[in-house]
């Protein structure tokens, strides 16, 4: 399969028609070869409009919602990243090619060390694997200029916005109280947040981040 080919058609088709232009951003998709960050039973359909399991729990999304999710982000070339709920790494590595540093967090040991070996495989010097709970964050590399949520959630973690620096943005898939997912960047100023929905999504959940149920008597 002619993979470079795909990732073309993959942008032609999925990403610039919907109104994701920008150059560095096309040009991050152009380089970074999705394949590597797929299964090698899916590689196939790596550059499909499908979501593709990574890991339990872990999927890539569609290019279109990653695209329109980082282009929310507005990610300036200085700034640095959290990517929350990794995966494989393919998000954090196209975000490498757009910002001065990305930390790209996991839960397990496991997981970190693919994502180092698939960096290392792609020339993503700048993205650094880190091992630790997703809802604390990662407060010895805050903070953060861009936290990018890599699976839709209902409620963000405080330690999340926390981690943010005053104009900061965190960008995430949230599902609003009619159950529908929405694309959304957080604008953080002071100690203020203020959000802003930008596009409608439905990638797979992150269930730990779900709204705790409420009891009456």
């Amino acid at each position: 399969m002619d993979f470079a080919r795909a990732r073309e058609i993959m942008v032609d088709s999925q990403i610039r028609p919907n109104d994701v232009t920008e150059p560095g951003i096309v040009s991050a998709f152009l380089r970074t070869p999705r394949e590597l960050f797929t299964p090698a039973d899916k590689q196939g359909i790596a550059y499909s409009e499908h979501e593709i399991t990574t890991s339990p729990g872990r999927a890539l999304w569609t290019p279109r919602d990653t695209a329109k999710l980082i282009k929310l982000a507005d990610i300036k070339a200085s700034d640095t990243a959290l990517v929350a709920g990794a995966g494989a790494g393919y998000e954090a590595a196209l975000i490498s090619q757009l910002a001065a540093r990305v930390v790209a967090l996991e839960e397990t040991q496991a997981l970190a060390d693919a994502m180092a070996q698939r960096f290392d495989a792609v020339g993503a010097r700048n993205a650094e694997p880190l091992a630790a709970p997703l809802e604390l964050g990662a407060p010895g590399a805050a903070p953060f200029d861009v936290i990018y949520v890599a699976g839709m959630l209902e409620v963000l973690p405080d330690a999340w916005t926390d981690q943010l620096r005053d104009g900061g943005r965190l960008v995430a898939v949230i599902i609003d109280e009619g159950g529908v997912g929405r694309g959304t960047v957080v604008h953080k100023s002071g100690t203020a947040l203020s959000a802003r929905a930008g596009f409608d999504a439905s990638p797979p959940r992150f269930s730990a981040f779900d709204r705790k149920p409420s009891f009456s008597f």
